[in-house]
């Protein structure tokens, strides 16, 4: 049995799945992360170890199953999940064709259903976390003219996690989402680093990965344990 809380995060190898990594780890938590393609493998391996890293395409049936096998396999428990991944597009609907939709439903919403479904019986176990990865604007439902599928995904996402929050928070699981906004990083989509939509934010400036990271590691501690099925949004005032 691990000495500290053991969390499992997807998209840990670049972006903001990478500044959660680093911050838990720093919160004594043991990162055991999920990435998808080679980019970002050795920097993790030297950062966490080989044992804590696995490399996996949680939109597979079975994937995300095998990934928390392993991690039980190694550590005996399984205190959180953070699920940081989800596949990007920006086009109008009429430019988004069926294989598109089809791709980032898998990649935002199945993938985030079958990782819960995988560490399910391992979080009631523990009376652990789970924290999911939405957009900003969601409780709002306004139109998207260029993220309508993308946002479509997400929103799909935002009632599956408050319908499973409700399922779960009877067995001590508790379960949310952290939206951010406009978050320039490297590898963010290139109008994540437009000055004329930074200029649009009511806080004035685009956000830090860093400020993300600090909201899930907040939903994952004791300091969250009454909030339950709850959207943080992390977007200094966008699109409200």
């Amino acid at each position: 049995m691990a000495n500290s809380p053991v969390v499992l995060l997807s998209g840990a190898a670049q972006g903001l799945g990478l500044a959660c990594a680093e911050r838990l780890a720093g919160q004594g938590w043991r990162v055991h992360g999920v990435h998808r393609s080679s980019r970002g493998r050795e920097g993790l391996i030297q950062r966490f170890g080989a044992d804590q890293v696995h490399q996996a395409d949680l939109t597979e049936e079975g994937a995300a199953q095998q990934v928390v096998q392993a991690v039980l396999a190694r550590e005996g428990q399984l205190d959180g999940v953070v699920h940081a991944m989800g596949e990007f597009f920006s086009g109008a609907p009429s430019e988004t064709g069926r294989d598109q939709i089809q791709s980032l439903w898998r990649s935002n919403m199945l993938s985030a259903a079958d990782l819960l479904d995988g560490a399910r019986a391992a979080l009631r176990e523990s009376g652990g976390a789970a924290v999911f990865f939405g957009t900003a604007g969601l409780d709002g439902l306004r139109g998207r003219e260029t993220t309508a599928a993308y946002t479509a995904a997400k929103t799909a996402l935002l009632v599956w996690m408050k319908s499973a929050a409700l399922e779960e928070a009877p067995h001590g699981v508790r379960i949310n989402m952290v939206s951010p906004g406009v978050i320039p990083h490297v590898g963010a989509a290139p109008e994540t680093h437009d000055p004329e939509r930074i200029a649009r934010i009511p806080s004035g400036r685009g956000g830090k990965p860093e400020e993300v990271a600090a909201a899930v590691n907040w939903l994952l501690s004791p300091d969250a344990s009454y909030v339950i099925g709850q959207n943080l949004e992390v977007a200094g005032g966008w699109l409200l």
